[in-house]
């Protein structure tokens, strides 16, 4: 998403641009020419990663002799910092320009790729408040214009529906609804869902909606629609957060989307054990979630590995029902709001990009 409108700003300043990506539908409803689908390469956690070595080596043997062949101005790497941070350091050795846009978490753990940032990349562009500061502690000048879920969120933010317009357009009933965000990984709704509906028993004046997403397999999800007052919507998450009455949010940017469209949440996120143990001896951070990391406290609950279960997902659901509870989480959504910045990131980015190229800056 945050690739594709990027891609609508290069355009915008530069209608002549060639782009060839790697990517999703989203880049593709931008003219994109995609040759590798997202889908295809995401691998989370260190054991998984292992698991898919023959596959992840192949990839990058295709990424070089692709870009070679295509012999771009600019490499823009996105995000994805395992597979991408790797590719910066060939396509340097081979005399190619590289901005990154979206920072590896370099703040959480493995510093050490600081230095990568500063030895392989002529420019990178961040996305979170306290990022710029963070690269100044050792003489990387980064780029900061917000972060680009505000352009995401634009339009949807500003539309108006009826929560009986919604219902009768899902089929549900007339409950009040909570939000079910289980990610938009095979291995996340595994590891997720299963917890998140284990609850919805307890509390039966409630509608649980689960935000699906159709490009996973529906299988995924099955089990659950057989659980009391538990329901599915795909496709249309930003439209069942404006409804929602609270979410329980698997840690990512969706917990970002969540405090934007003003919904109290629990933040939570299990992963495999060994994963996790070998995790927790690298993380540098007090908090996952970029509500509390980019306020600096704890805003939203998480619930994280062995304390996301059953009970304390209860507790802390029915705490923040509550109205006095949501009263305090809105009010650090506004100050969340005005640290991130205003809408247009994107395009402002674009601009950067392009004139750094034009005037042979970097």
């Amino acid at each position: 998403m945050h690739a594709a409108n990027l891609v609508k700003g290069l355009k915008k300043y530069d209608p002549t641009a060639q782009i060839r990506a790697w990517g999703g539908n989203s880049l593709i409803a931008q003219g994109v020419e995609v040759v590798k689908h997202i889908r295809d390469l995401s691998f989370m956690g260190l054991v998984e990663v292992l698991l898919h070595l023959k596959t992840i080596k192949h990839n990058f043997k295709f990424a070089y002799s692709d870009i070679l062949n295509f012999n771009p101005d600019v490499l823009i790497l996105v995000d994805f910092p395992g597979f991408n941070l790797r590719l910066a350091k060939w396509a340097k050795k081979n005399g190619i320009k590289v901005f990154y846009y979206i920072s590896p978490t370099v703040w959480a753990w493995h510093q050490s790729r600081v230095y990568q940032v500063r030895d392989y990349v002529d420019k990178m562009f961040v996305i979170l408040p306290f990022e710029k500061d963070f690269y100044k502690k050792f003489n990387v000048d980064v780029d900061y214009e917000g972060h680009p879920i505000l352009d995401i969120l634009a339009s949807e933010l500003n539309k108006t529906e009826t929560f009986t317009h919604f219902c009768n357009r899902h089929q549900l009933n007339e409950k009040n609804i909570i939000a079910l965000l289980p990610g938009s990984r095979k291995q996340e709704l595994t590891q997720m869902l299963k917890v998140m509906t284990s609850i919805t028993a307890d509390f039966k004046n409630y509608n649980f909606v689960i935000a699906g997403l159709s490009f996973l397999p529906k299988d995924l999800y099955s089990f659950a629609l057989t659980l009391p007052n538990v329901q599915i919507i795909y496709d249309d998450t930003y439209a069942l957060l404006k409804q929602a009455k609270a979410a329980i949010v698997t840690s990512g940017t969706a917990t970002l989307e969540t405090a934007l469209f003003k919904v109290p949440q629990i933040v939570c996120y299990k992963t495999n054990p060994i994963t996790f143990a070998i995790g927790k001896r690298l993380v540098k951070v007090k908090y996952i979630s970029l509500v509390n990391l980019i306020l600096g406290k704890e805003v939203v609950k998480e619930l994280i590995q062995y304390e996301f279960n059953q009970q304390n997902l209860k507790n802390e659901l029915q705490k923040i029902l509550t109205p006095e509870e949501q009263n305090k989480i809105l009010d650090n959504y506004n100050q969340l709001q005005q640290l991130i910045g205003t809408y247009g990131v994107s395009e402002r980015i674009a601009f950067k990009m392009l004139a750094y190229l034009k005037n042979n800056e970097i």
